[in-house]
């Protein structure tokens, strides 16, 4: 099943300049004993200018000084950086039962990743770069994981807290995590407001699909 709040299709830019820099931003799975289900918005941001001032930039927007897109082009005029932001990058998948989230950031030619992939009862993190695929972790049992910037996950872990209860269902799990996204979406401009939701009932050991990626 997969959710969507508007055609991806549609992506918004707001400003185009050579590309330097590149941020993608969150990704939330909640694991339960029977199913799984995943997250994810279609924001990505590319910065171009002076590295310092675009660390000043992204200071503010990851922080959660930035809220509304206008507030951010006006912050990109003040520093003197260019910056380019689409809403068109999914960033959330399934195979073969299992549901796949993946964060990215471009920086100087190099791309970092981190991967989550998840179904019912475990889920795996793992990084890439230079496409090499490195097992972080690996668990087996309920819980709730949340890819992005520090900012966005403390907003989606405190409103997964304060809406989840000992009754909650899987089905409750899928209505938070949407809450939680349109939450972000409120409180900061690096998440878009359309996103992607996925989710699976099956139990198959993720690490069958890690191994498969390590090997292509």
């Amino acid at each position: 099943m997969a959710y969507k709040t508007e055609d991806p299709l549609k992506c918004r830019i707001f400003f185009i300049q050579v590309l330097e820099q590149i941020k993608m931003t969150l990704v939330i799975a909640f694991i339960g004993k029977n199913g799984a289900v995943m997250t994810g918005d279609l924001r990505e941001i590319t910065f171009e200018g002076e590295k310092q001032n675009r660390e000043k930039l992204e200071k503010d927007l990851y922080n959660g000084t930035i809220v509304t897109d206008d507030e951010l082009a006006k912050k990109a005029r003040e520093f003197g950086v260019g910056i380019t932001v689409t809403d068109c990058k999914s960033k959330i998948s399934e195979r073969e039962g299992i549901l796949i989230g993946e964060v990215s950031s471009i920086e100087g030619g190099v791309t970092k990743k981190r991967r989550l992939y998840a179904s019912a009862g475990n889920h795996a993190i793992a990084e890439i770069r230079d496409s090499e695929i490195t097992l972080t972790s690996h668990t087996k049992g309920s819980n709730l994981i949340v890819l992005g910037n520090d900012f966005t996950k403390q907003v989606a872990n405190k409103c997964f807290k304060d809406n989840w209860t000992k009754k909650s269902t899987f089905q409750d799990a899928i209505k938070i995590l949407i809450l939680c996204m349109e939450t972000a979406a409120r409180k900061t401009a690096s998440v878009s407001k359309q996103f992607f939701l996925i989710q699976t009932t099956s139990n198959v050991d993720v690490l069958k699909i890690v191994e498969k990626d390590r090997n292509n």
